[in-house]
């Protein structure tokens, strides 16, 4: 058991690593935290910042001597640096979990092998195999299929849709990584997602499962409860628990769905980390998701998981700054918004730089608050004028 008082390593400096070292330090421990650029958010709470490449090992097991358990929030981290960082202290979730879960054809061939429900998928080696595998996971009819890198993907980041008239060499250029997975297309109603926290003694907790809309692959909104029936639900949370048990995860574990018509279930990504559709819980739950990880990764009790009240919450991207600084003030007008800017000093299109959290008496009131607030942070005179409801 690691206590209160005694000190918390995390690799990798975003807003995870932020908002799991404020739950942590607000609990007591130290936390210290590595990451290759000064100032990073997690560095700028946490009491000791290391800044150093994930490949330097000396730095890296320099950096494991001075803490008591390694966990981290950034999932391309190299196998190497977690196998010496391994050695000296416990890392949590194990880097058999991380290695599973971060590359693609590892995760797609755990999932079948262990019969979860997911897309049909072909991995692929060059442009050859690649039009094998849109051939025979589109189908006579040459329905569109996804490519997508078998690592280094997030936020929508090497992924190229495959339609009957697409330039094959140039798809495979775009991806820019030497191996992928063509996965067939879905046809889904709702995009879930279930967080799921596991002690090492196989004690584990769920949050209720969240309901996501993306927009240009990254996250845009999350509300939750999610709307969907209870039974949907329940076998939402019974197939991220299952596949949490089966991956024997110390720490927490976001479990992506593609919900069907009819109420089928496929599960799309694992990260077995906090998740972006998590961030709601900060503020809506009795234990957030990251102080549940923080609970695992140190072998406590986890915490109650209820949600407080109908919640959701919106990420605010680089983009708003486009049309000068935002306004806060306009923003945070109505008493049940809550601000997190993660602490970065240049905003980027696309680049996530804080969210909006909202709670109320039902998810849709929720979302329409945080929608309306986001609105008044480009156009102050948009919150009285109900832009986004």
């Amino acid at each position: 058991m690691i206590l209160p008082g005694q000190t918390i390593g995390i690799l990798g400096g975003g807003q995870l690593g932020r908002m799991f070292a404020i739950a942590a330090r607000r609990m007591g421990y130290r936390v210290h935290a590595m990451d290759p650029t000064a100032d990073c958010p997690t560095g700028q709470v946490a009491d000791l910042e290391v800044n150093a490449p994930y490949d330097d090992l000396d730095a890296a097991r320099e950096f494991a001597k001075g803490v008591d358990v390694v966990t981290f929030e950034f999932e391309n981290v190299p196998s190497e640096t977690l196998a010496a960082i391994a050695r000296l202290r416990p890392v949590h979730p194990s880097p058999m979990v991380l290695d599973t879960c971060r590359h693609r054809l590892h995760e797609k061939s755990f999932l079948s092998a262990h019969g979860f429900p997911c897309a049909a998928y072909r991995p692929v080696h060059d442009v050859f195999e690649l039009a094998s595998a849109a051939r025979e996971l589109g189908g006579e009819l040459g329905d569109p299929t996804i490519l997508k890198s078998a690592d280094y993907g997030y936020d929508g980041k090497g992924q190229v849709t495959i339609g009957a008239t697409t330039d094959l060499q140039f798809a495979w250029q775009s991806m820019g990584r030497p191996v992928g997975v063509v996965e067939a297309f879905v046809d889904f109603e709702k995009e879930i997602s279930v967080i799921v926290a596991r002690t090492a003694g196989g004690q584990t907790s769920s949050f209720p499962p969240f309901e996501n809309e993306h927009r240009r692959h990254i996250l845009d909104i999350t509300t939750c409860p999610a709307d969907i029936e209870p039974s949907v639900a329940a076998r939402a949370i019974e197939l991220a628990t299952a596949v949490a048990e089966e991956l024997a995860v110390v720490g927490v574990i976001a479990v992506e769905m593609f919900l069907r018509p009819g109420g089928e279930l496929l599960v799309n990504e694992l990260a077995p980390r906090p998740h972006n559709s998590g961030h709601l819980t900060f503020d809506a739950c009795v234990t957030s998701q990251f102080e549940q990880q923080l609970r695992a990764v140190c072998g406590l009790p986890l915490g109650d998981p209820t949600l407080l009240r109908p919640a959701a919450m919106a990420n605010i991207l680089g983009d708003l700054w486009s049309e000068g600084p935002p306004h806060w003030q306009s923003a945070l007008a109505h008493p049940e918004i809550k601000l997190h800017l993660y602490g970065k000093e240049k905003p980027h299109p696309g680049r996530k730089m804080g969210h909006l959290t909202a709670m109320a008496d039902s998810p849709q009131e929720a979302r329409r608050l945080v929608l309306a607030a986001r609105a008044a942070l480009r156009n102050a005179a948009s919150w009285e004028l109900g832009v986004g409801s």
